[in-house]
Order: structure tokens, then C-alpha cells, then sequence
């Protein structure tokens, strides 16, 4: 490990590290546009200027510099600082004076750094040159003028998104950055290039014009479109959240977020239900709270035991605990979760839980996918498989082929694969050190006991490493398997039993043709599918309007807080049960949100508090012969719930991006 000085102080960094990072490690800030911790080096900003001795003398880019024995570099000499005085004066030779309405203002890197390391003034008196603006799609709006040319976008589209659709045009003072063809960006993780863009020229355009930063109130959270748990930061004004931001967790997210995080929040002042409905001759009426008591109640009273309770994609652990009490308290136990029908054993969470980790699939060295869409059912995990092949990863997959942004070896999409794999999946998996099924949910229902029957005959588990994993993709479905969400046979069981009375939370994807005898009570906070299917409707609140707990498809369980308030007569869910348990004489034991969730950690411990869940590794017994062909289950990646149905954004990347609309951009 080598070992130097920075001004004065004496680092050990491990071998490998830049100068930039020793200098970091000795407490010391660089200055830097081009470099990024996850990307590739560039070394072309020349802003992480450093004096290295011995060496030549003149000053050098810290970012490229390997860092080595006996180096005595200094970050605040005067050389340094002139350096960085020049570097910056050439920098904003062009650049546009815009920043009073510029989108990046108060958050942009080249404002801070001109005041921190800037000389205050120019010395150039030419007329600034301009860049026409570029299409780059729904989610990114630009003002290339303003453009530096980092190349950080570049990067990330190769590197990370595995779409390399960005690139550079012409040479020198003349470089431009474009999209492909000046098409939309196709990549799900496009909107990442916002927060990587050191300055104002790739910006939100759904956020355009929208706030200041110093507006906001800022809550953290957990992201709720798909299973993986992404830590996001809520910014809000009022009773509105204008954006949603990724948070640091190198566990879960790493540092990024897919468009539907960041863009589906404008989904959530849209086609809200803000007063309770009750359907009469036919019709929902607006009534007062008291009103859909009572008409719940006329039902209940004659319902005995036939109460169902089925949880849709989007809830919380809290909303389900509460709806599971009531249910018990009429002598029930119809409590189901896969409202699509999804059928598959859960006696053993560890065999339908994703147990390397996300972080952990990074180290697999041989991946198989069955029946998994994973750039579309869980993007972020994707990145990680991307990873993983730079290490040297193999992968396999069976499944209808489509573009996963890496090269795989498709070998059909039978599941009957399952149990005659060919000899080149076999031989890389016999010598890999940390081999890994991924199964998703195409595959789940009919071929989780021919993926399990793999564990044994591919040795996936094994002293320290567990490589069977299973890709759920919604964020309810692991804390409602936890809580007992979950029928032998799936919602199937539920329509067989005929129960009378079964309350929808905010499930919108059920087929309800089963439910047509059954009076049916929807509690949710959008007026989707299954608003217009229930007899009494229970406004409720959206992920962004009440504290909650969820759990990730790896069982990781997180919590994230209330940004807003509901709208109108809405209210939180686990406050709507309680409330109505009073008027049915099932009266819930907790009367307020903390004796609600100390009541669920007695009853599941696993959800008392946050941190990794491991689960056993008792896999059940299943036949191993499968058979079918797999049929991925999102069919369009933006409008797979009801806060992106609602969302005009994600209307808009679903026409263009999905079904190949084209939009004319006006002039401006």
C-alpha cells in the first residue's frame, strides 16, 4: 500500500488509488467536474489540479495520477491555486450568464466551485458561442450552451445504463453533446444524468421552472414502484411533492434511481380520491365518513367469517397489519397479496427471497436468469448484473429474448430448460466459485419448484453464499408474505371461498370478475380500476403521505417518513381501520401509529426494526418438473401502477418511449 505525504500529511492508500482519492483520505477537498467515484476517468475537466513531487513542474490531474510511494503532493500551493484560477477562467469563457433561471441553480457545482476556487473575474472579451438545444426525451430538458463538456453523461449511459445512446459531436471549442440522432433517450435510468450533470445544461424538464432548492422540505423515504426498496429523498412545497431525489445507499441504490422514481410524483395531485364514495343504484355518491361506516357495516353484520383483505402492490407494512387484525377479528383468515394470481409456495421465505443481496450479486460469477425481464422489473438490480459481468460473469437466461443492455446466452424460453440445461451452462457453473439463479416472477408460478431443484444439482448454496434468488416486483410483496399474505392456491383460494365482504387495499390489478357477489370495499388513494369496481370507497393515503415500513425483495426492511398530508378528507390507512373497527364492534388494540407498530414487531419480531432480514435456508419440497413458456408480466415499464397512470410524465415516456410516438417539440 503506498504511502505519501499531502500537505504535510502522511496518507496510506490501497494499492490502485489516485492522487484525488489519497488527498481525500488525508481530509483534503478537490475541485473536480469530469470525476466521478462510479464512472470511468476521464481527466479532462483539469480541475482536480495538484503540485506532485518528484515529478514534473507544472501542475498535474489528480484524478489520473496513480498514487505512490514517497509523493509529497500539495493541493494549496500557489501554483495549485493559479492553476485552478485558469482552468476555471477557460471554463466560463462560454458559458452563458443564466443563473438566475437556471434549474441547477443553488445546487450546481460550477456555481460553488467559481466562488470556492474562481479568480472573481475574466479576462476574455470575445462574444460567447451557443449550442442549439438537443432532444433528448420526456425526462431530461438541455441547454447545451451551458454544457462543459464533462463527458459524465456519456459515461453513464455506457457504463452504467448500458444504453449508449450519448456521445460527443465535432472537436475542440466546436464539441457538442447529443443524444442519438437527437431521439429520446430510451434507457429507464435516463433521469440519473440530471444529478451526474456538474452544471445546468441537462436538467428535470417535468421539474422545469418548479422550485428552488431552498424552497423544499425535504423527507426521506422509500421508493415504492418496484421491489428494490430505493432510498429516495422527497422535496416538497406546501401539500405538494415536486421531486423525488436518490439517496446514498450503497446496499440498496447505490446512487441512482429510475425514471419512475424520480418522475411518477406528479402522479400523486392527480386522480386522487379525497372523500368517501359509496355506490348506489349503481352510482358512486360522495358521503361522509359516517355514511361508508354504516354501509360497511349493514354488510358486515351478516358476514360472519366471509372477510377477505387483499394488498395490493403499493403498501405498507403498517396498512396491512392493521387490515389483517380486522379481518381476524371476524374469524378470517382470507388474506392474500400476489393480486395478479401469482401462486407459489411461501412456508419458506428463504426460497423466495433474493439471498446473495443486491449488493452481493456484484460477486456471482455465473448467473442464470429464469423467466426474468430484469432491466424492466427491477432496473437497479441490473446494474449490479452489469457488474458483475465486468468481473468476469457469465450469464444465461431463459425467457422470450429481449434487451437486457448485456450480452446473455438465451437458451429458450421453456421452463422445461429447468431440468435439461446444456452442457455449457452446466460446465460454467460447475467451476464458478459463487454461482446464482435469478428466478423472476414469468417464472414463478410454474417453475419454482424446477428453479429450486437447481439449487441442489448447481450447488448454489454453499458455506458463506447462498445464490437463490427470487425478483418480486412489487414493494409490498415481501412485508405481505411476512405478515401471512399469502394462500396456498393465491387469490384463487380467496374467489373459491366467496367471501362477502373483502376490502381492497388499493389492489387496482385483480381481476374483480371474481369478486361480482362479493361487496367490495376499496381503500386507496388513486381512482383506478379498483375505485371503479368497489361498492364503498375509503380514501386513503399515497407512500409519500404517511410513515411506513417496507420491506425489499432481499427482505431488508426500511422506513421512510410522511412528506405531505393527504388531500381533502383522505386519511392515513392504518387510521381508517382503526376507526371502522369501532363501528363493526372489532375494536383494534392500538390507538395510535407506535402502539401499531410495536404491536406488529410482537407479532412478526422481523419487522421491529431496520436491517437485513435472513431467512433460513429451508427450502420446501416441490416437484421439479416445469413446463410452459414464460410470460414476462409488465408489458409497459411506466404505467404499471396507479400513481404512474396517473402521472402525465409517465404517460408521456410510455407513448414515446414505449409504443413509438412521436411528439414535436416547439420552438422556444
Amino acid at each position: 500500500m503506498p504511502k505519501l505525504k499531502v500537505d504535510g500529511i502522511e496518507v496510506e492508500v490501497p494499492q490502485g488509488a489516485t492522487v484525488l482519492q489519497a488527498c481525500e483520505a488525508a481530509g483534503k477537498e478537490i475541485p473536480r467536474f469530469c470525476y466521478h467515484e462510479r464512472l470511468s476517468i476521464a481527466g479532462n475537466c483539469r480541475m482536480c489540479l495538484v503540485e506532485v513531487k518528484p515529478g514534473p513542474p507544472k501542475p498535474q490531474a489528480s484524478c489520473a495520477l496513480p498514487a505512490s510511494d514517497n509523493q509529497e503532493i500539495r493541493t494549496d500551493s500557489a501554483m495549485v491555486k493559479a492553476a485552478r484560477e485558469g482552468v476555471m477562467e477557460f471554463l466560463l469563457i462560454n458559458h452563458p450568464l443564466d443563473c438566475p433561471i437556471c434549474d441547477q441553480g443553488g445546487e450546481c457545482d460550477l456555481q460553488d466551485q467559481t466562488m470556492a476556487y474562481g479568480r472573481g473575474h475574466s479576462r476574455y472579451t470575445e462574444h460567447k458561442r451557443a449550442v442549439t438545444e438537443k432532444y433528448m426525451g420526456p425526462i431530461i430538458k438541455t441547454v447545451m450552451t451551458r454544457c462543459i463538456q464533462c463527458t459524465r453523461c456519456i459515461r453513464f449511459a455506457e457504463e452504467v445504463a448500458g444504453v449508449e445512446e450519448i456521445g460527443a459531436l465535432y472537436r475542440g471549442e466546436n464539441m457538442q453533446i447529443t443524444s442519438y440522432l437527437e431521439k429520446a433517450v430510451t434507457s429507464e435510468l435516463s433521469g440519473n444524468v440530471v444529478d451526474l450533470c456538474p452544471v445546468g445544461a441537462l436538467t428535470s424538464k417535468p421539474y422545469q421552472f418548479e422550485a428552488r432548492p431552498w424552497e423544499l422540505k425535504k423527507t426521506l423515504a422509500i421508493d415504492v414502484m418496484d421491489a428494490v426498496g430505493t432510498n429516495i429523498r422527497l422535496d416538497s412545497r406546501g401539500r405538494q411533492v415536486l421531486r423525488a431525489l436518490p439517496r446514498i445507499n450503497e446496499d440498496v441504490n447505490e446512487e441512482w434511481a429510475h425514471d419512475k422514481t424520480r418522475h411518477a410524483v406528479d402522479g400523486l395531485v392527480r386522480r386522487r380520491l379525497d372523500k368517501p364514495y359509496v355506490r348506489r343504484d349503481g352510482k358512486l355518491v360522495a358521503v361522509s365518513w359516517d355514511e361508508a361506516f354504516a354501509a360497511i357495516a349493514h354488510v358486515a353484520a351478516d358476514a360472519g367469517p366471509s372477510v377477505a383483505a387483499i394488498a395490493g402492490d403499493l403498501v405498507d407494512c403498517e396498512t396491512m397489519f392493521a387490515a389483517k387484525k380486522l379481518v381476524e377479528g371476524f374469524g378470517s383468515s382470507l388474506l392474500e397479496g400476489r393480486q395478479t394470481g401469482m401462486a407459489y409456495d411461501v412456508t419458506s421465505l428463504g426460497a423466495v427471497a433474493f439471498n446473495t443481496t443486491i449488493a452481493g450479486i456484484e460477486d456471482a460469477d455465473a448467473i442464470l436468469l429464469v423467466g426474468s425481464d430484469l432491466r424492466h422489473e427491477a432496473p437497479l438490480v441490473n446494474t449490479r448484473i452489469r457488474k458483475a459481468i465486468k468481473r468476469g460473469a457469465k450469464v444465461f437466461a431463459i425467457g422470450p429474448q429481449v434487451d437486457l443492455t448485456y450480452r446473455a446466452t438465451w437458451l429458450g424460453d421453456d421452463l422445461s430448460l429447468l431440468g435439461d440445461l446444456p452442457e455449457a451452462v452446466t460446465q460454467a457453473f460447475s467451476d464458478a466459485v459463487r454461482p446464482a439463479v435469478i428466478v423472476g416472477p414469468g417464472a414463478l408460478k410454474a417453475g419454482h419448484g424446477g428453479a429450486l431443484a437447481l439449487a441442489g444439482s448447481l450447488n448454489l448454496v454453499r458455506e458463506g453464499w447462498n445464490g437463490f434468488n427470487v425478483v418480486h416486483n412489487a414493494a409490498a410483496r415481501m412485508g405481505g408474505l411476512m405478515l401471512g399474505y399469502a394462500q396456498p392456491g393465491g387469490i384463487a383460494d380467496i374467489v373459491a371461498a366467496a367471501p362477502k365482504l373483502v376490502f381492497f387495499l388499493g389492489a387496482d390489478e385483480v381481476d374483480f370478475g371474481g369478486f361480482a357477489n362479493s361487496f367490495k370495499v376499496y381503500v386507496g388513494h388513486h381512482g383506478d380500476r379498483g375505485a371503479a369496481h368497489a361498492d364503498v370507497i375509503l380514501p386513503g393515503a399515497s407512500y409519500a403521505e404517511k410513515p411506513g415500513t417496507y420491506v425489499n425483495l432481499e427482505g431488508r426492511v426500511q422506513r421512510g417518513d410522511r412528506a405531505v398530508f393527504p388531500p381533502g378528507d383522505a386519511r392515513e390507512d392504518w387510521s381508517i381501520f382503526r376507526a371502522l373497527s369501532d363501528v363493526l364492534g372489532r375494536r383494534l388494540p392500538f390507538d395510535s401509529f407506535e402502539a401499531l407498530r410495536a404491536a406488529m414487531a410482537s407479532d412478526v419480531p422481523a419487522l421491529a426494526q431496520e436491517g437485513l432480514v435472513r431467512y433460513d435456508w429451508n427450502p420446501p419440497a416441490l416437484a421439479a418438473s416445469a413446463r410452459g413458456s414464460v410470460t414476462y408480466p409488465i408489458a409497459d415499464f411506466y404505467l404499471t401502477n396507479a400513481i404512474c397512470r396517473a402521472s402525465p410524465t409517465m404517460q408521456r415516456c410510455s407513448a414515446e418511449l414505449v409504443h413509438g410516438r412521436d411528439f414535436a417539440e416547439a420552438a422556444e
